[in-house]
């Protein structure tokens, strides 16, 4: 049955796909007839989602992105490449007057310099084929708005934004297209400690013109298309997921 969406006889390289929205990409890029290399610093839940995958699964692969020389071991490991989602990432929430040098750094470290350096060494040594796809999740924050106490993470992903359309040109003669998803709030169990209720969780959820979260596979579906030959004359471009919140 024709499908431009179809990620058949494709090679595609996940980071943080031991959890959230990495691991929903992984297991619907699966689905979709890709085979996908998954990494991550958690060992037991990469086995987790490898589990969860379907079609031919590669072996995945343990690695600290916060570490440079992890970054440069998974770009040797790696063979050839048909697309590559460049997920890992972390935040930090803390008012701009007590965010130091440091703090920054953490965050940069992981959100942005990591995929920055393993997009470049993964192009550099040819590993990443003629058309394919590089994916960034980002996300609104730093591009489209921001939070109280956000300038940290906020810098992380308008850094990756900016890198993302200048990437796009320069790699635009070798037929590889670069892109961003930009999601609003995603529901991936990161309130399930209890810290927030769910009342407050509830009440946060009005922000939003449909009135709940998103959910990992709706951003995976954006990133499928991406990843896809339906999208192959998109690059340099935002996805924006939000249900609707940069409108208000």
């Amino acid at each position: 049955m024709y499908n431009p969406f179809s990620l058949e006889n494709k090679t595609i390289l996940v980071t943080g796909a031991s959890s959230g929205i990495g691991r929903a990409i992984a297991i619907e890029s699966s689905k979709m007839g890709a085979s996908v290399i998954i990494t991550g610093r958690n060992e037991e839940r990469l086995k987790e989602t490898h589990a969860r995958m379907e079609g031919n699964k590669p072996d995945y692969i343990v690695a600290d992105l916060s570490n440079s020389d992890d970054v440069q071991n998974l770009s040797e490991n790696i063979t050839s490449l048909n697309g590559l989602v460049n997920c890992a990432g972390l935040t930090k929430v803390l008012p701009f007057p007590f965010a130091e040098r440091k703090d920054f750094e953490e965050v940069m470290k992981v959100n942005f310099f990591a995929p920055t350096e393993l997009s470049r060494l993964l192009v550099k040594s040819k590993k990443l084929q003629k058309s394919a796809s590089i994916v960034f999740i980002s996300s609104v924050s730093g591009v489209y708005c921001s939070a109280v106490a956000g300038s940290i993470y906020s810098s992380s992903k308008g850094a990756i934004n900016g890198l993302a359309k200048a990437m796009a040109l320069d790699l635009a003669p070798k037929g590889i297209r670069v892109n961003c998803v930009n999601p609003g709030m995603i529901d991936t169990h990161i309130f399930s400690e209890g810290k927030i209720t769910q009342e407050q969780l509830k009440e946060d959820m009005k922000r939003y013109p449909l009135k709940r979260y998103g959910k990992p596979e709706e951003v995976a579906y954006a990133v499928i298309y991406l990843l896809s030959d339906a999208a192959e004359w998109i690059t340099g471009s935002n996805l924006l997921i939000d249900g609707g919140y940069t409108l208000l």
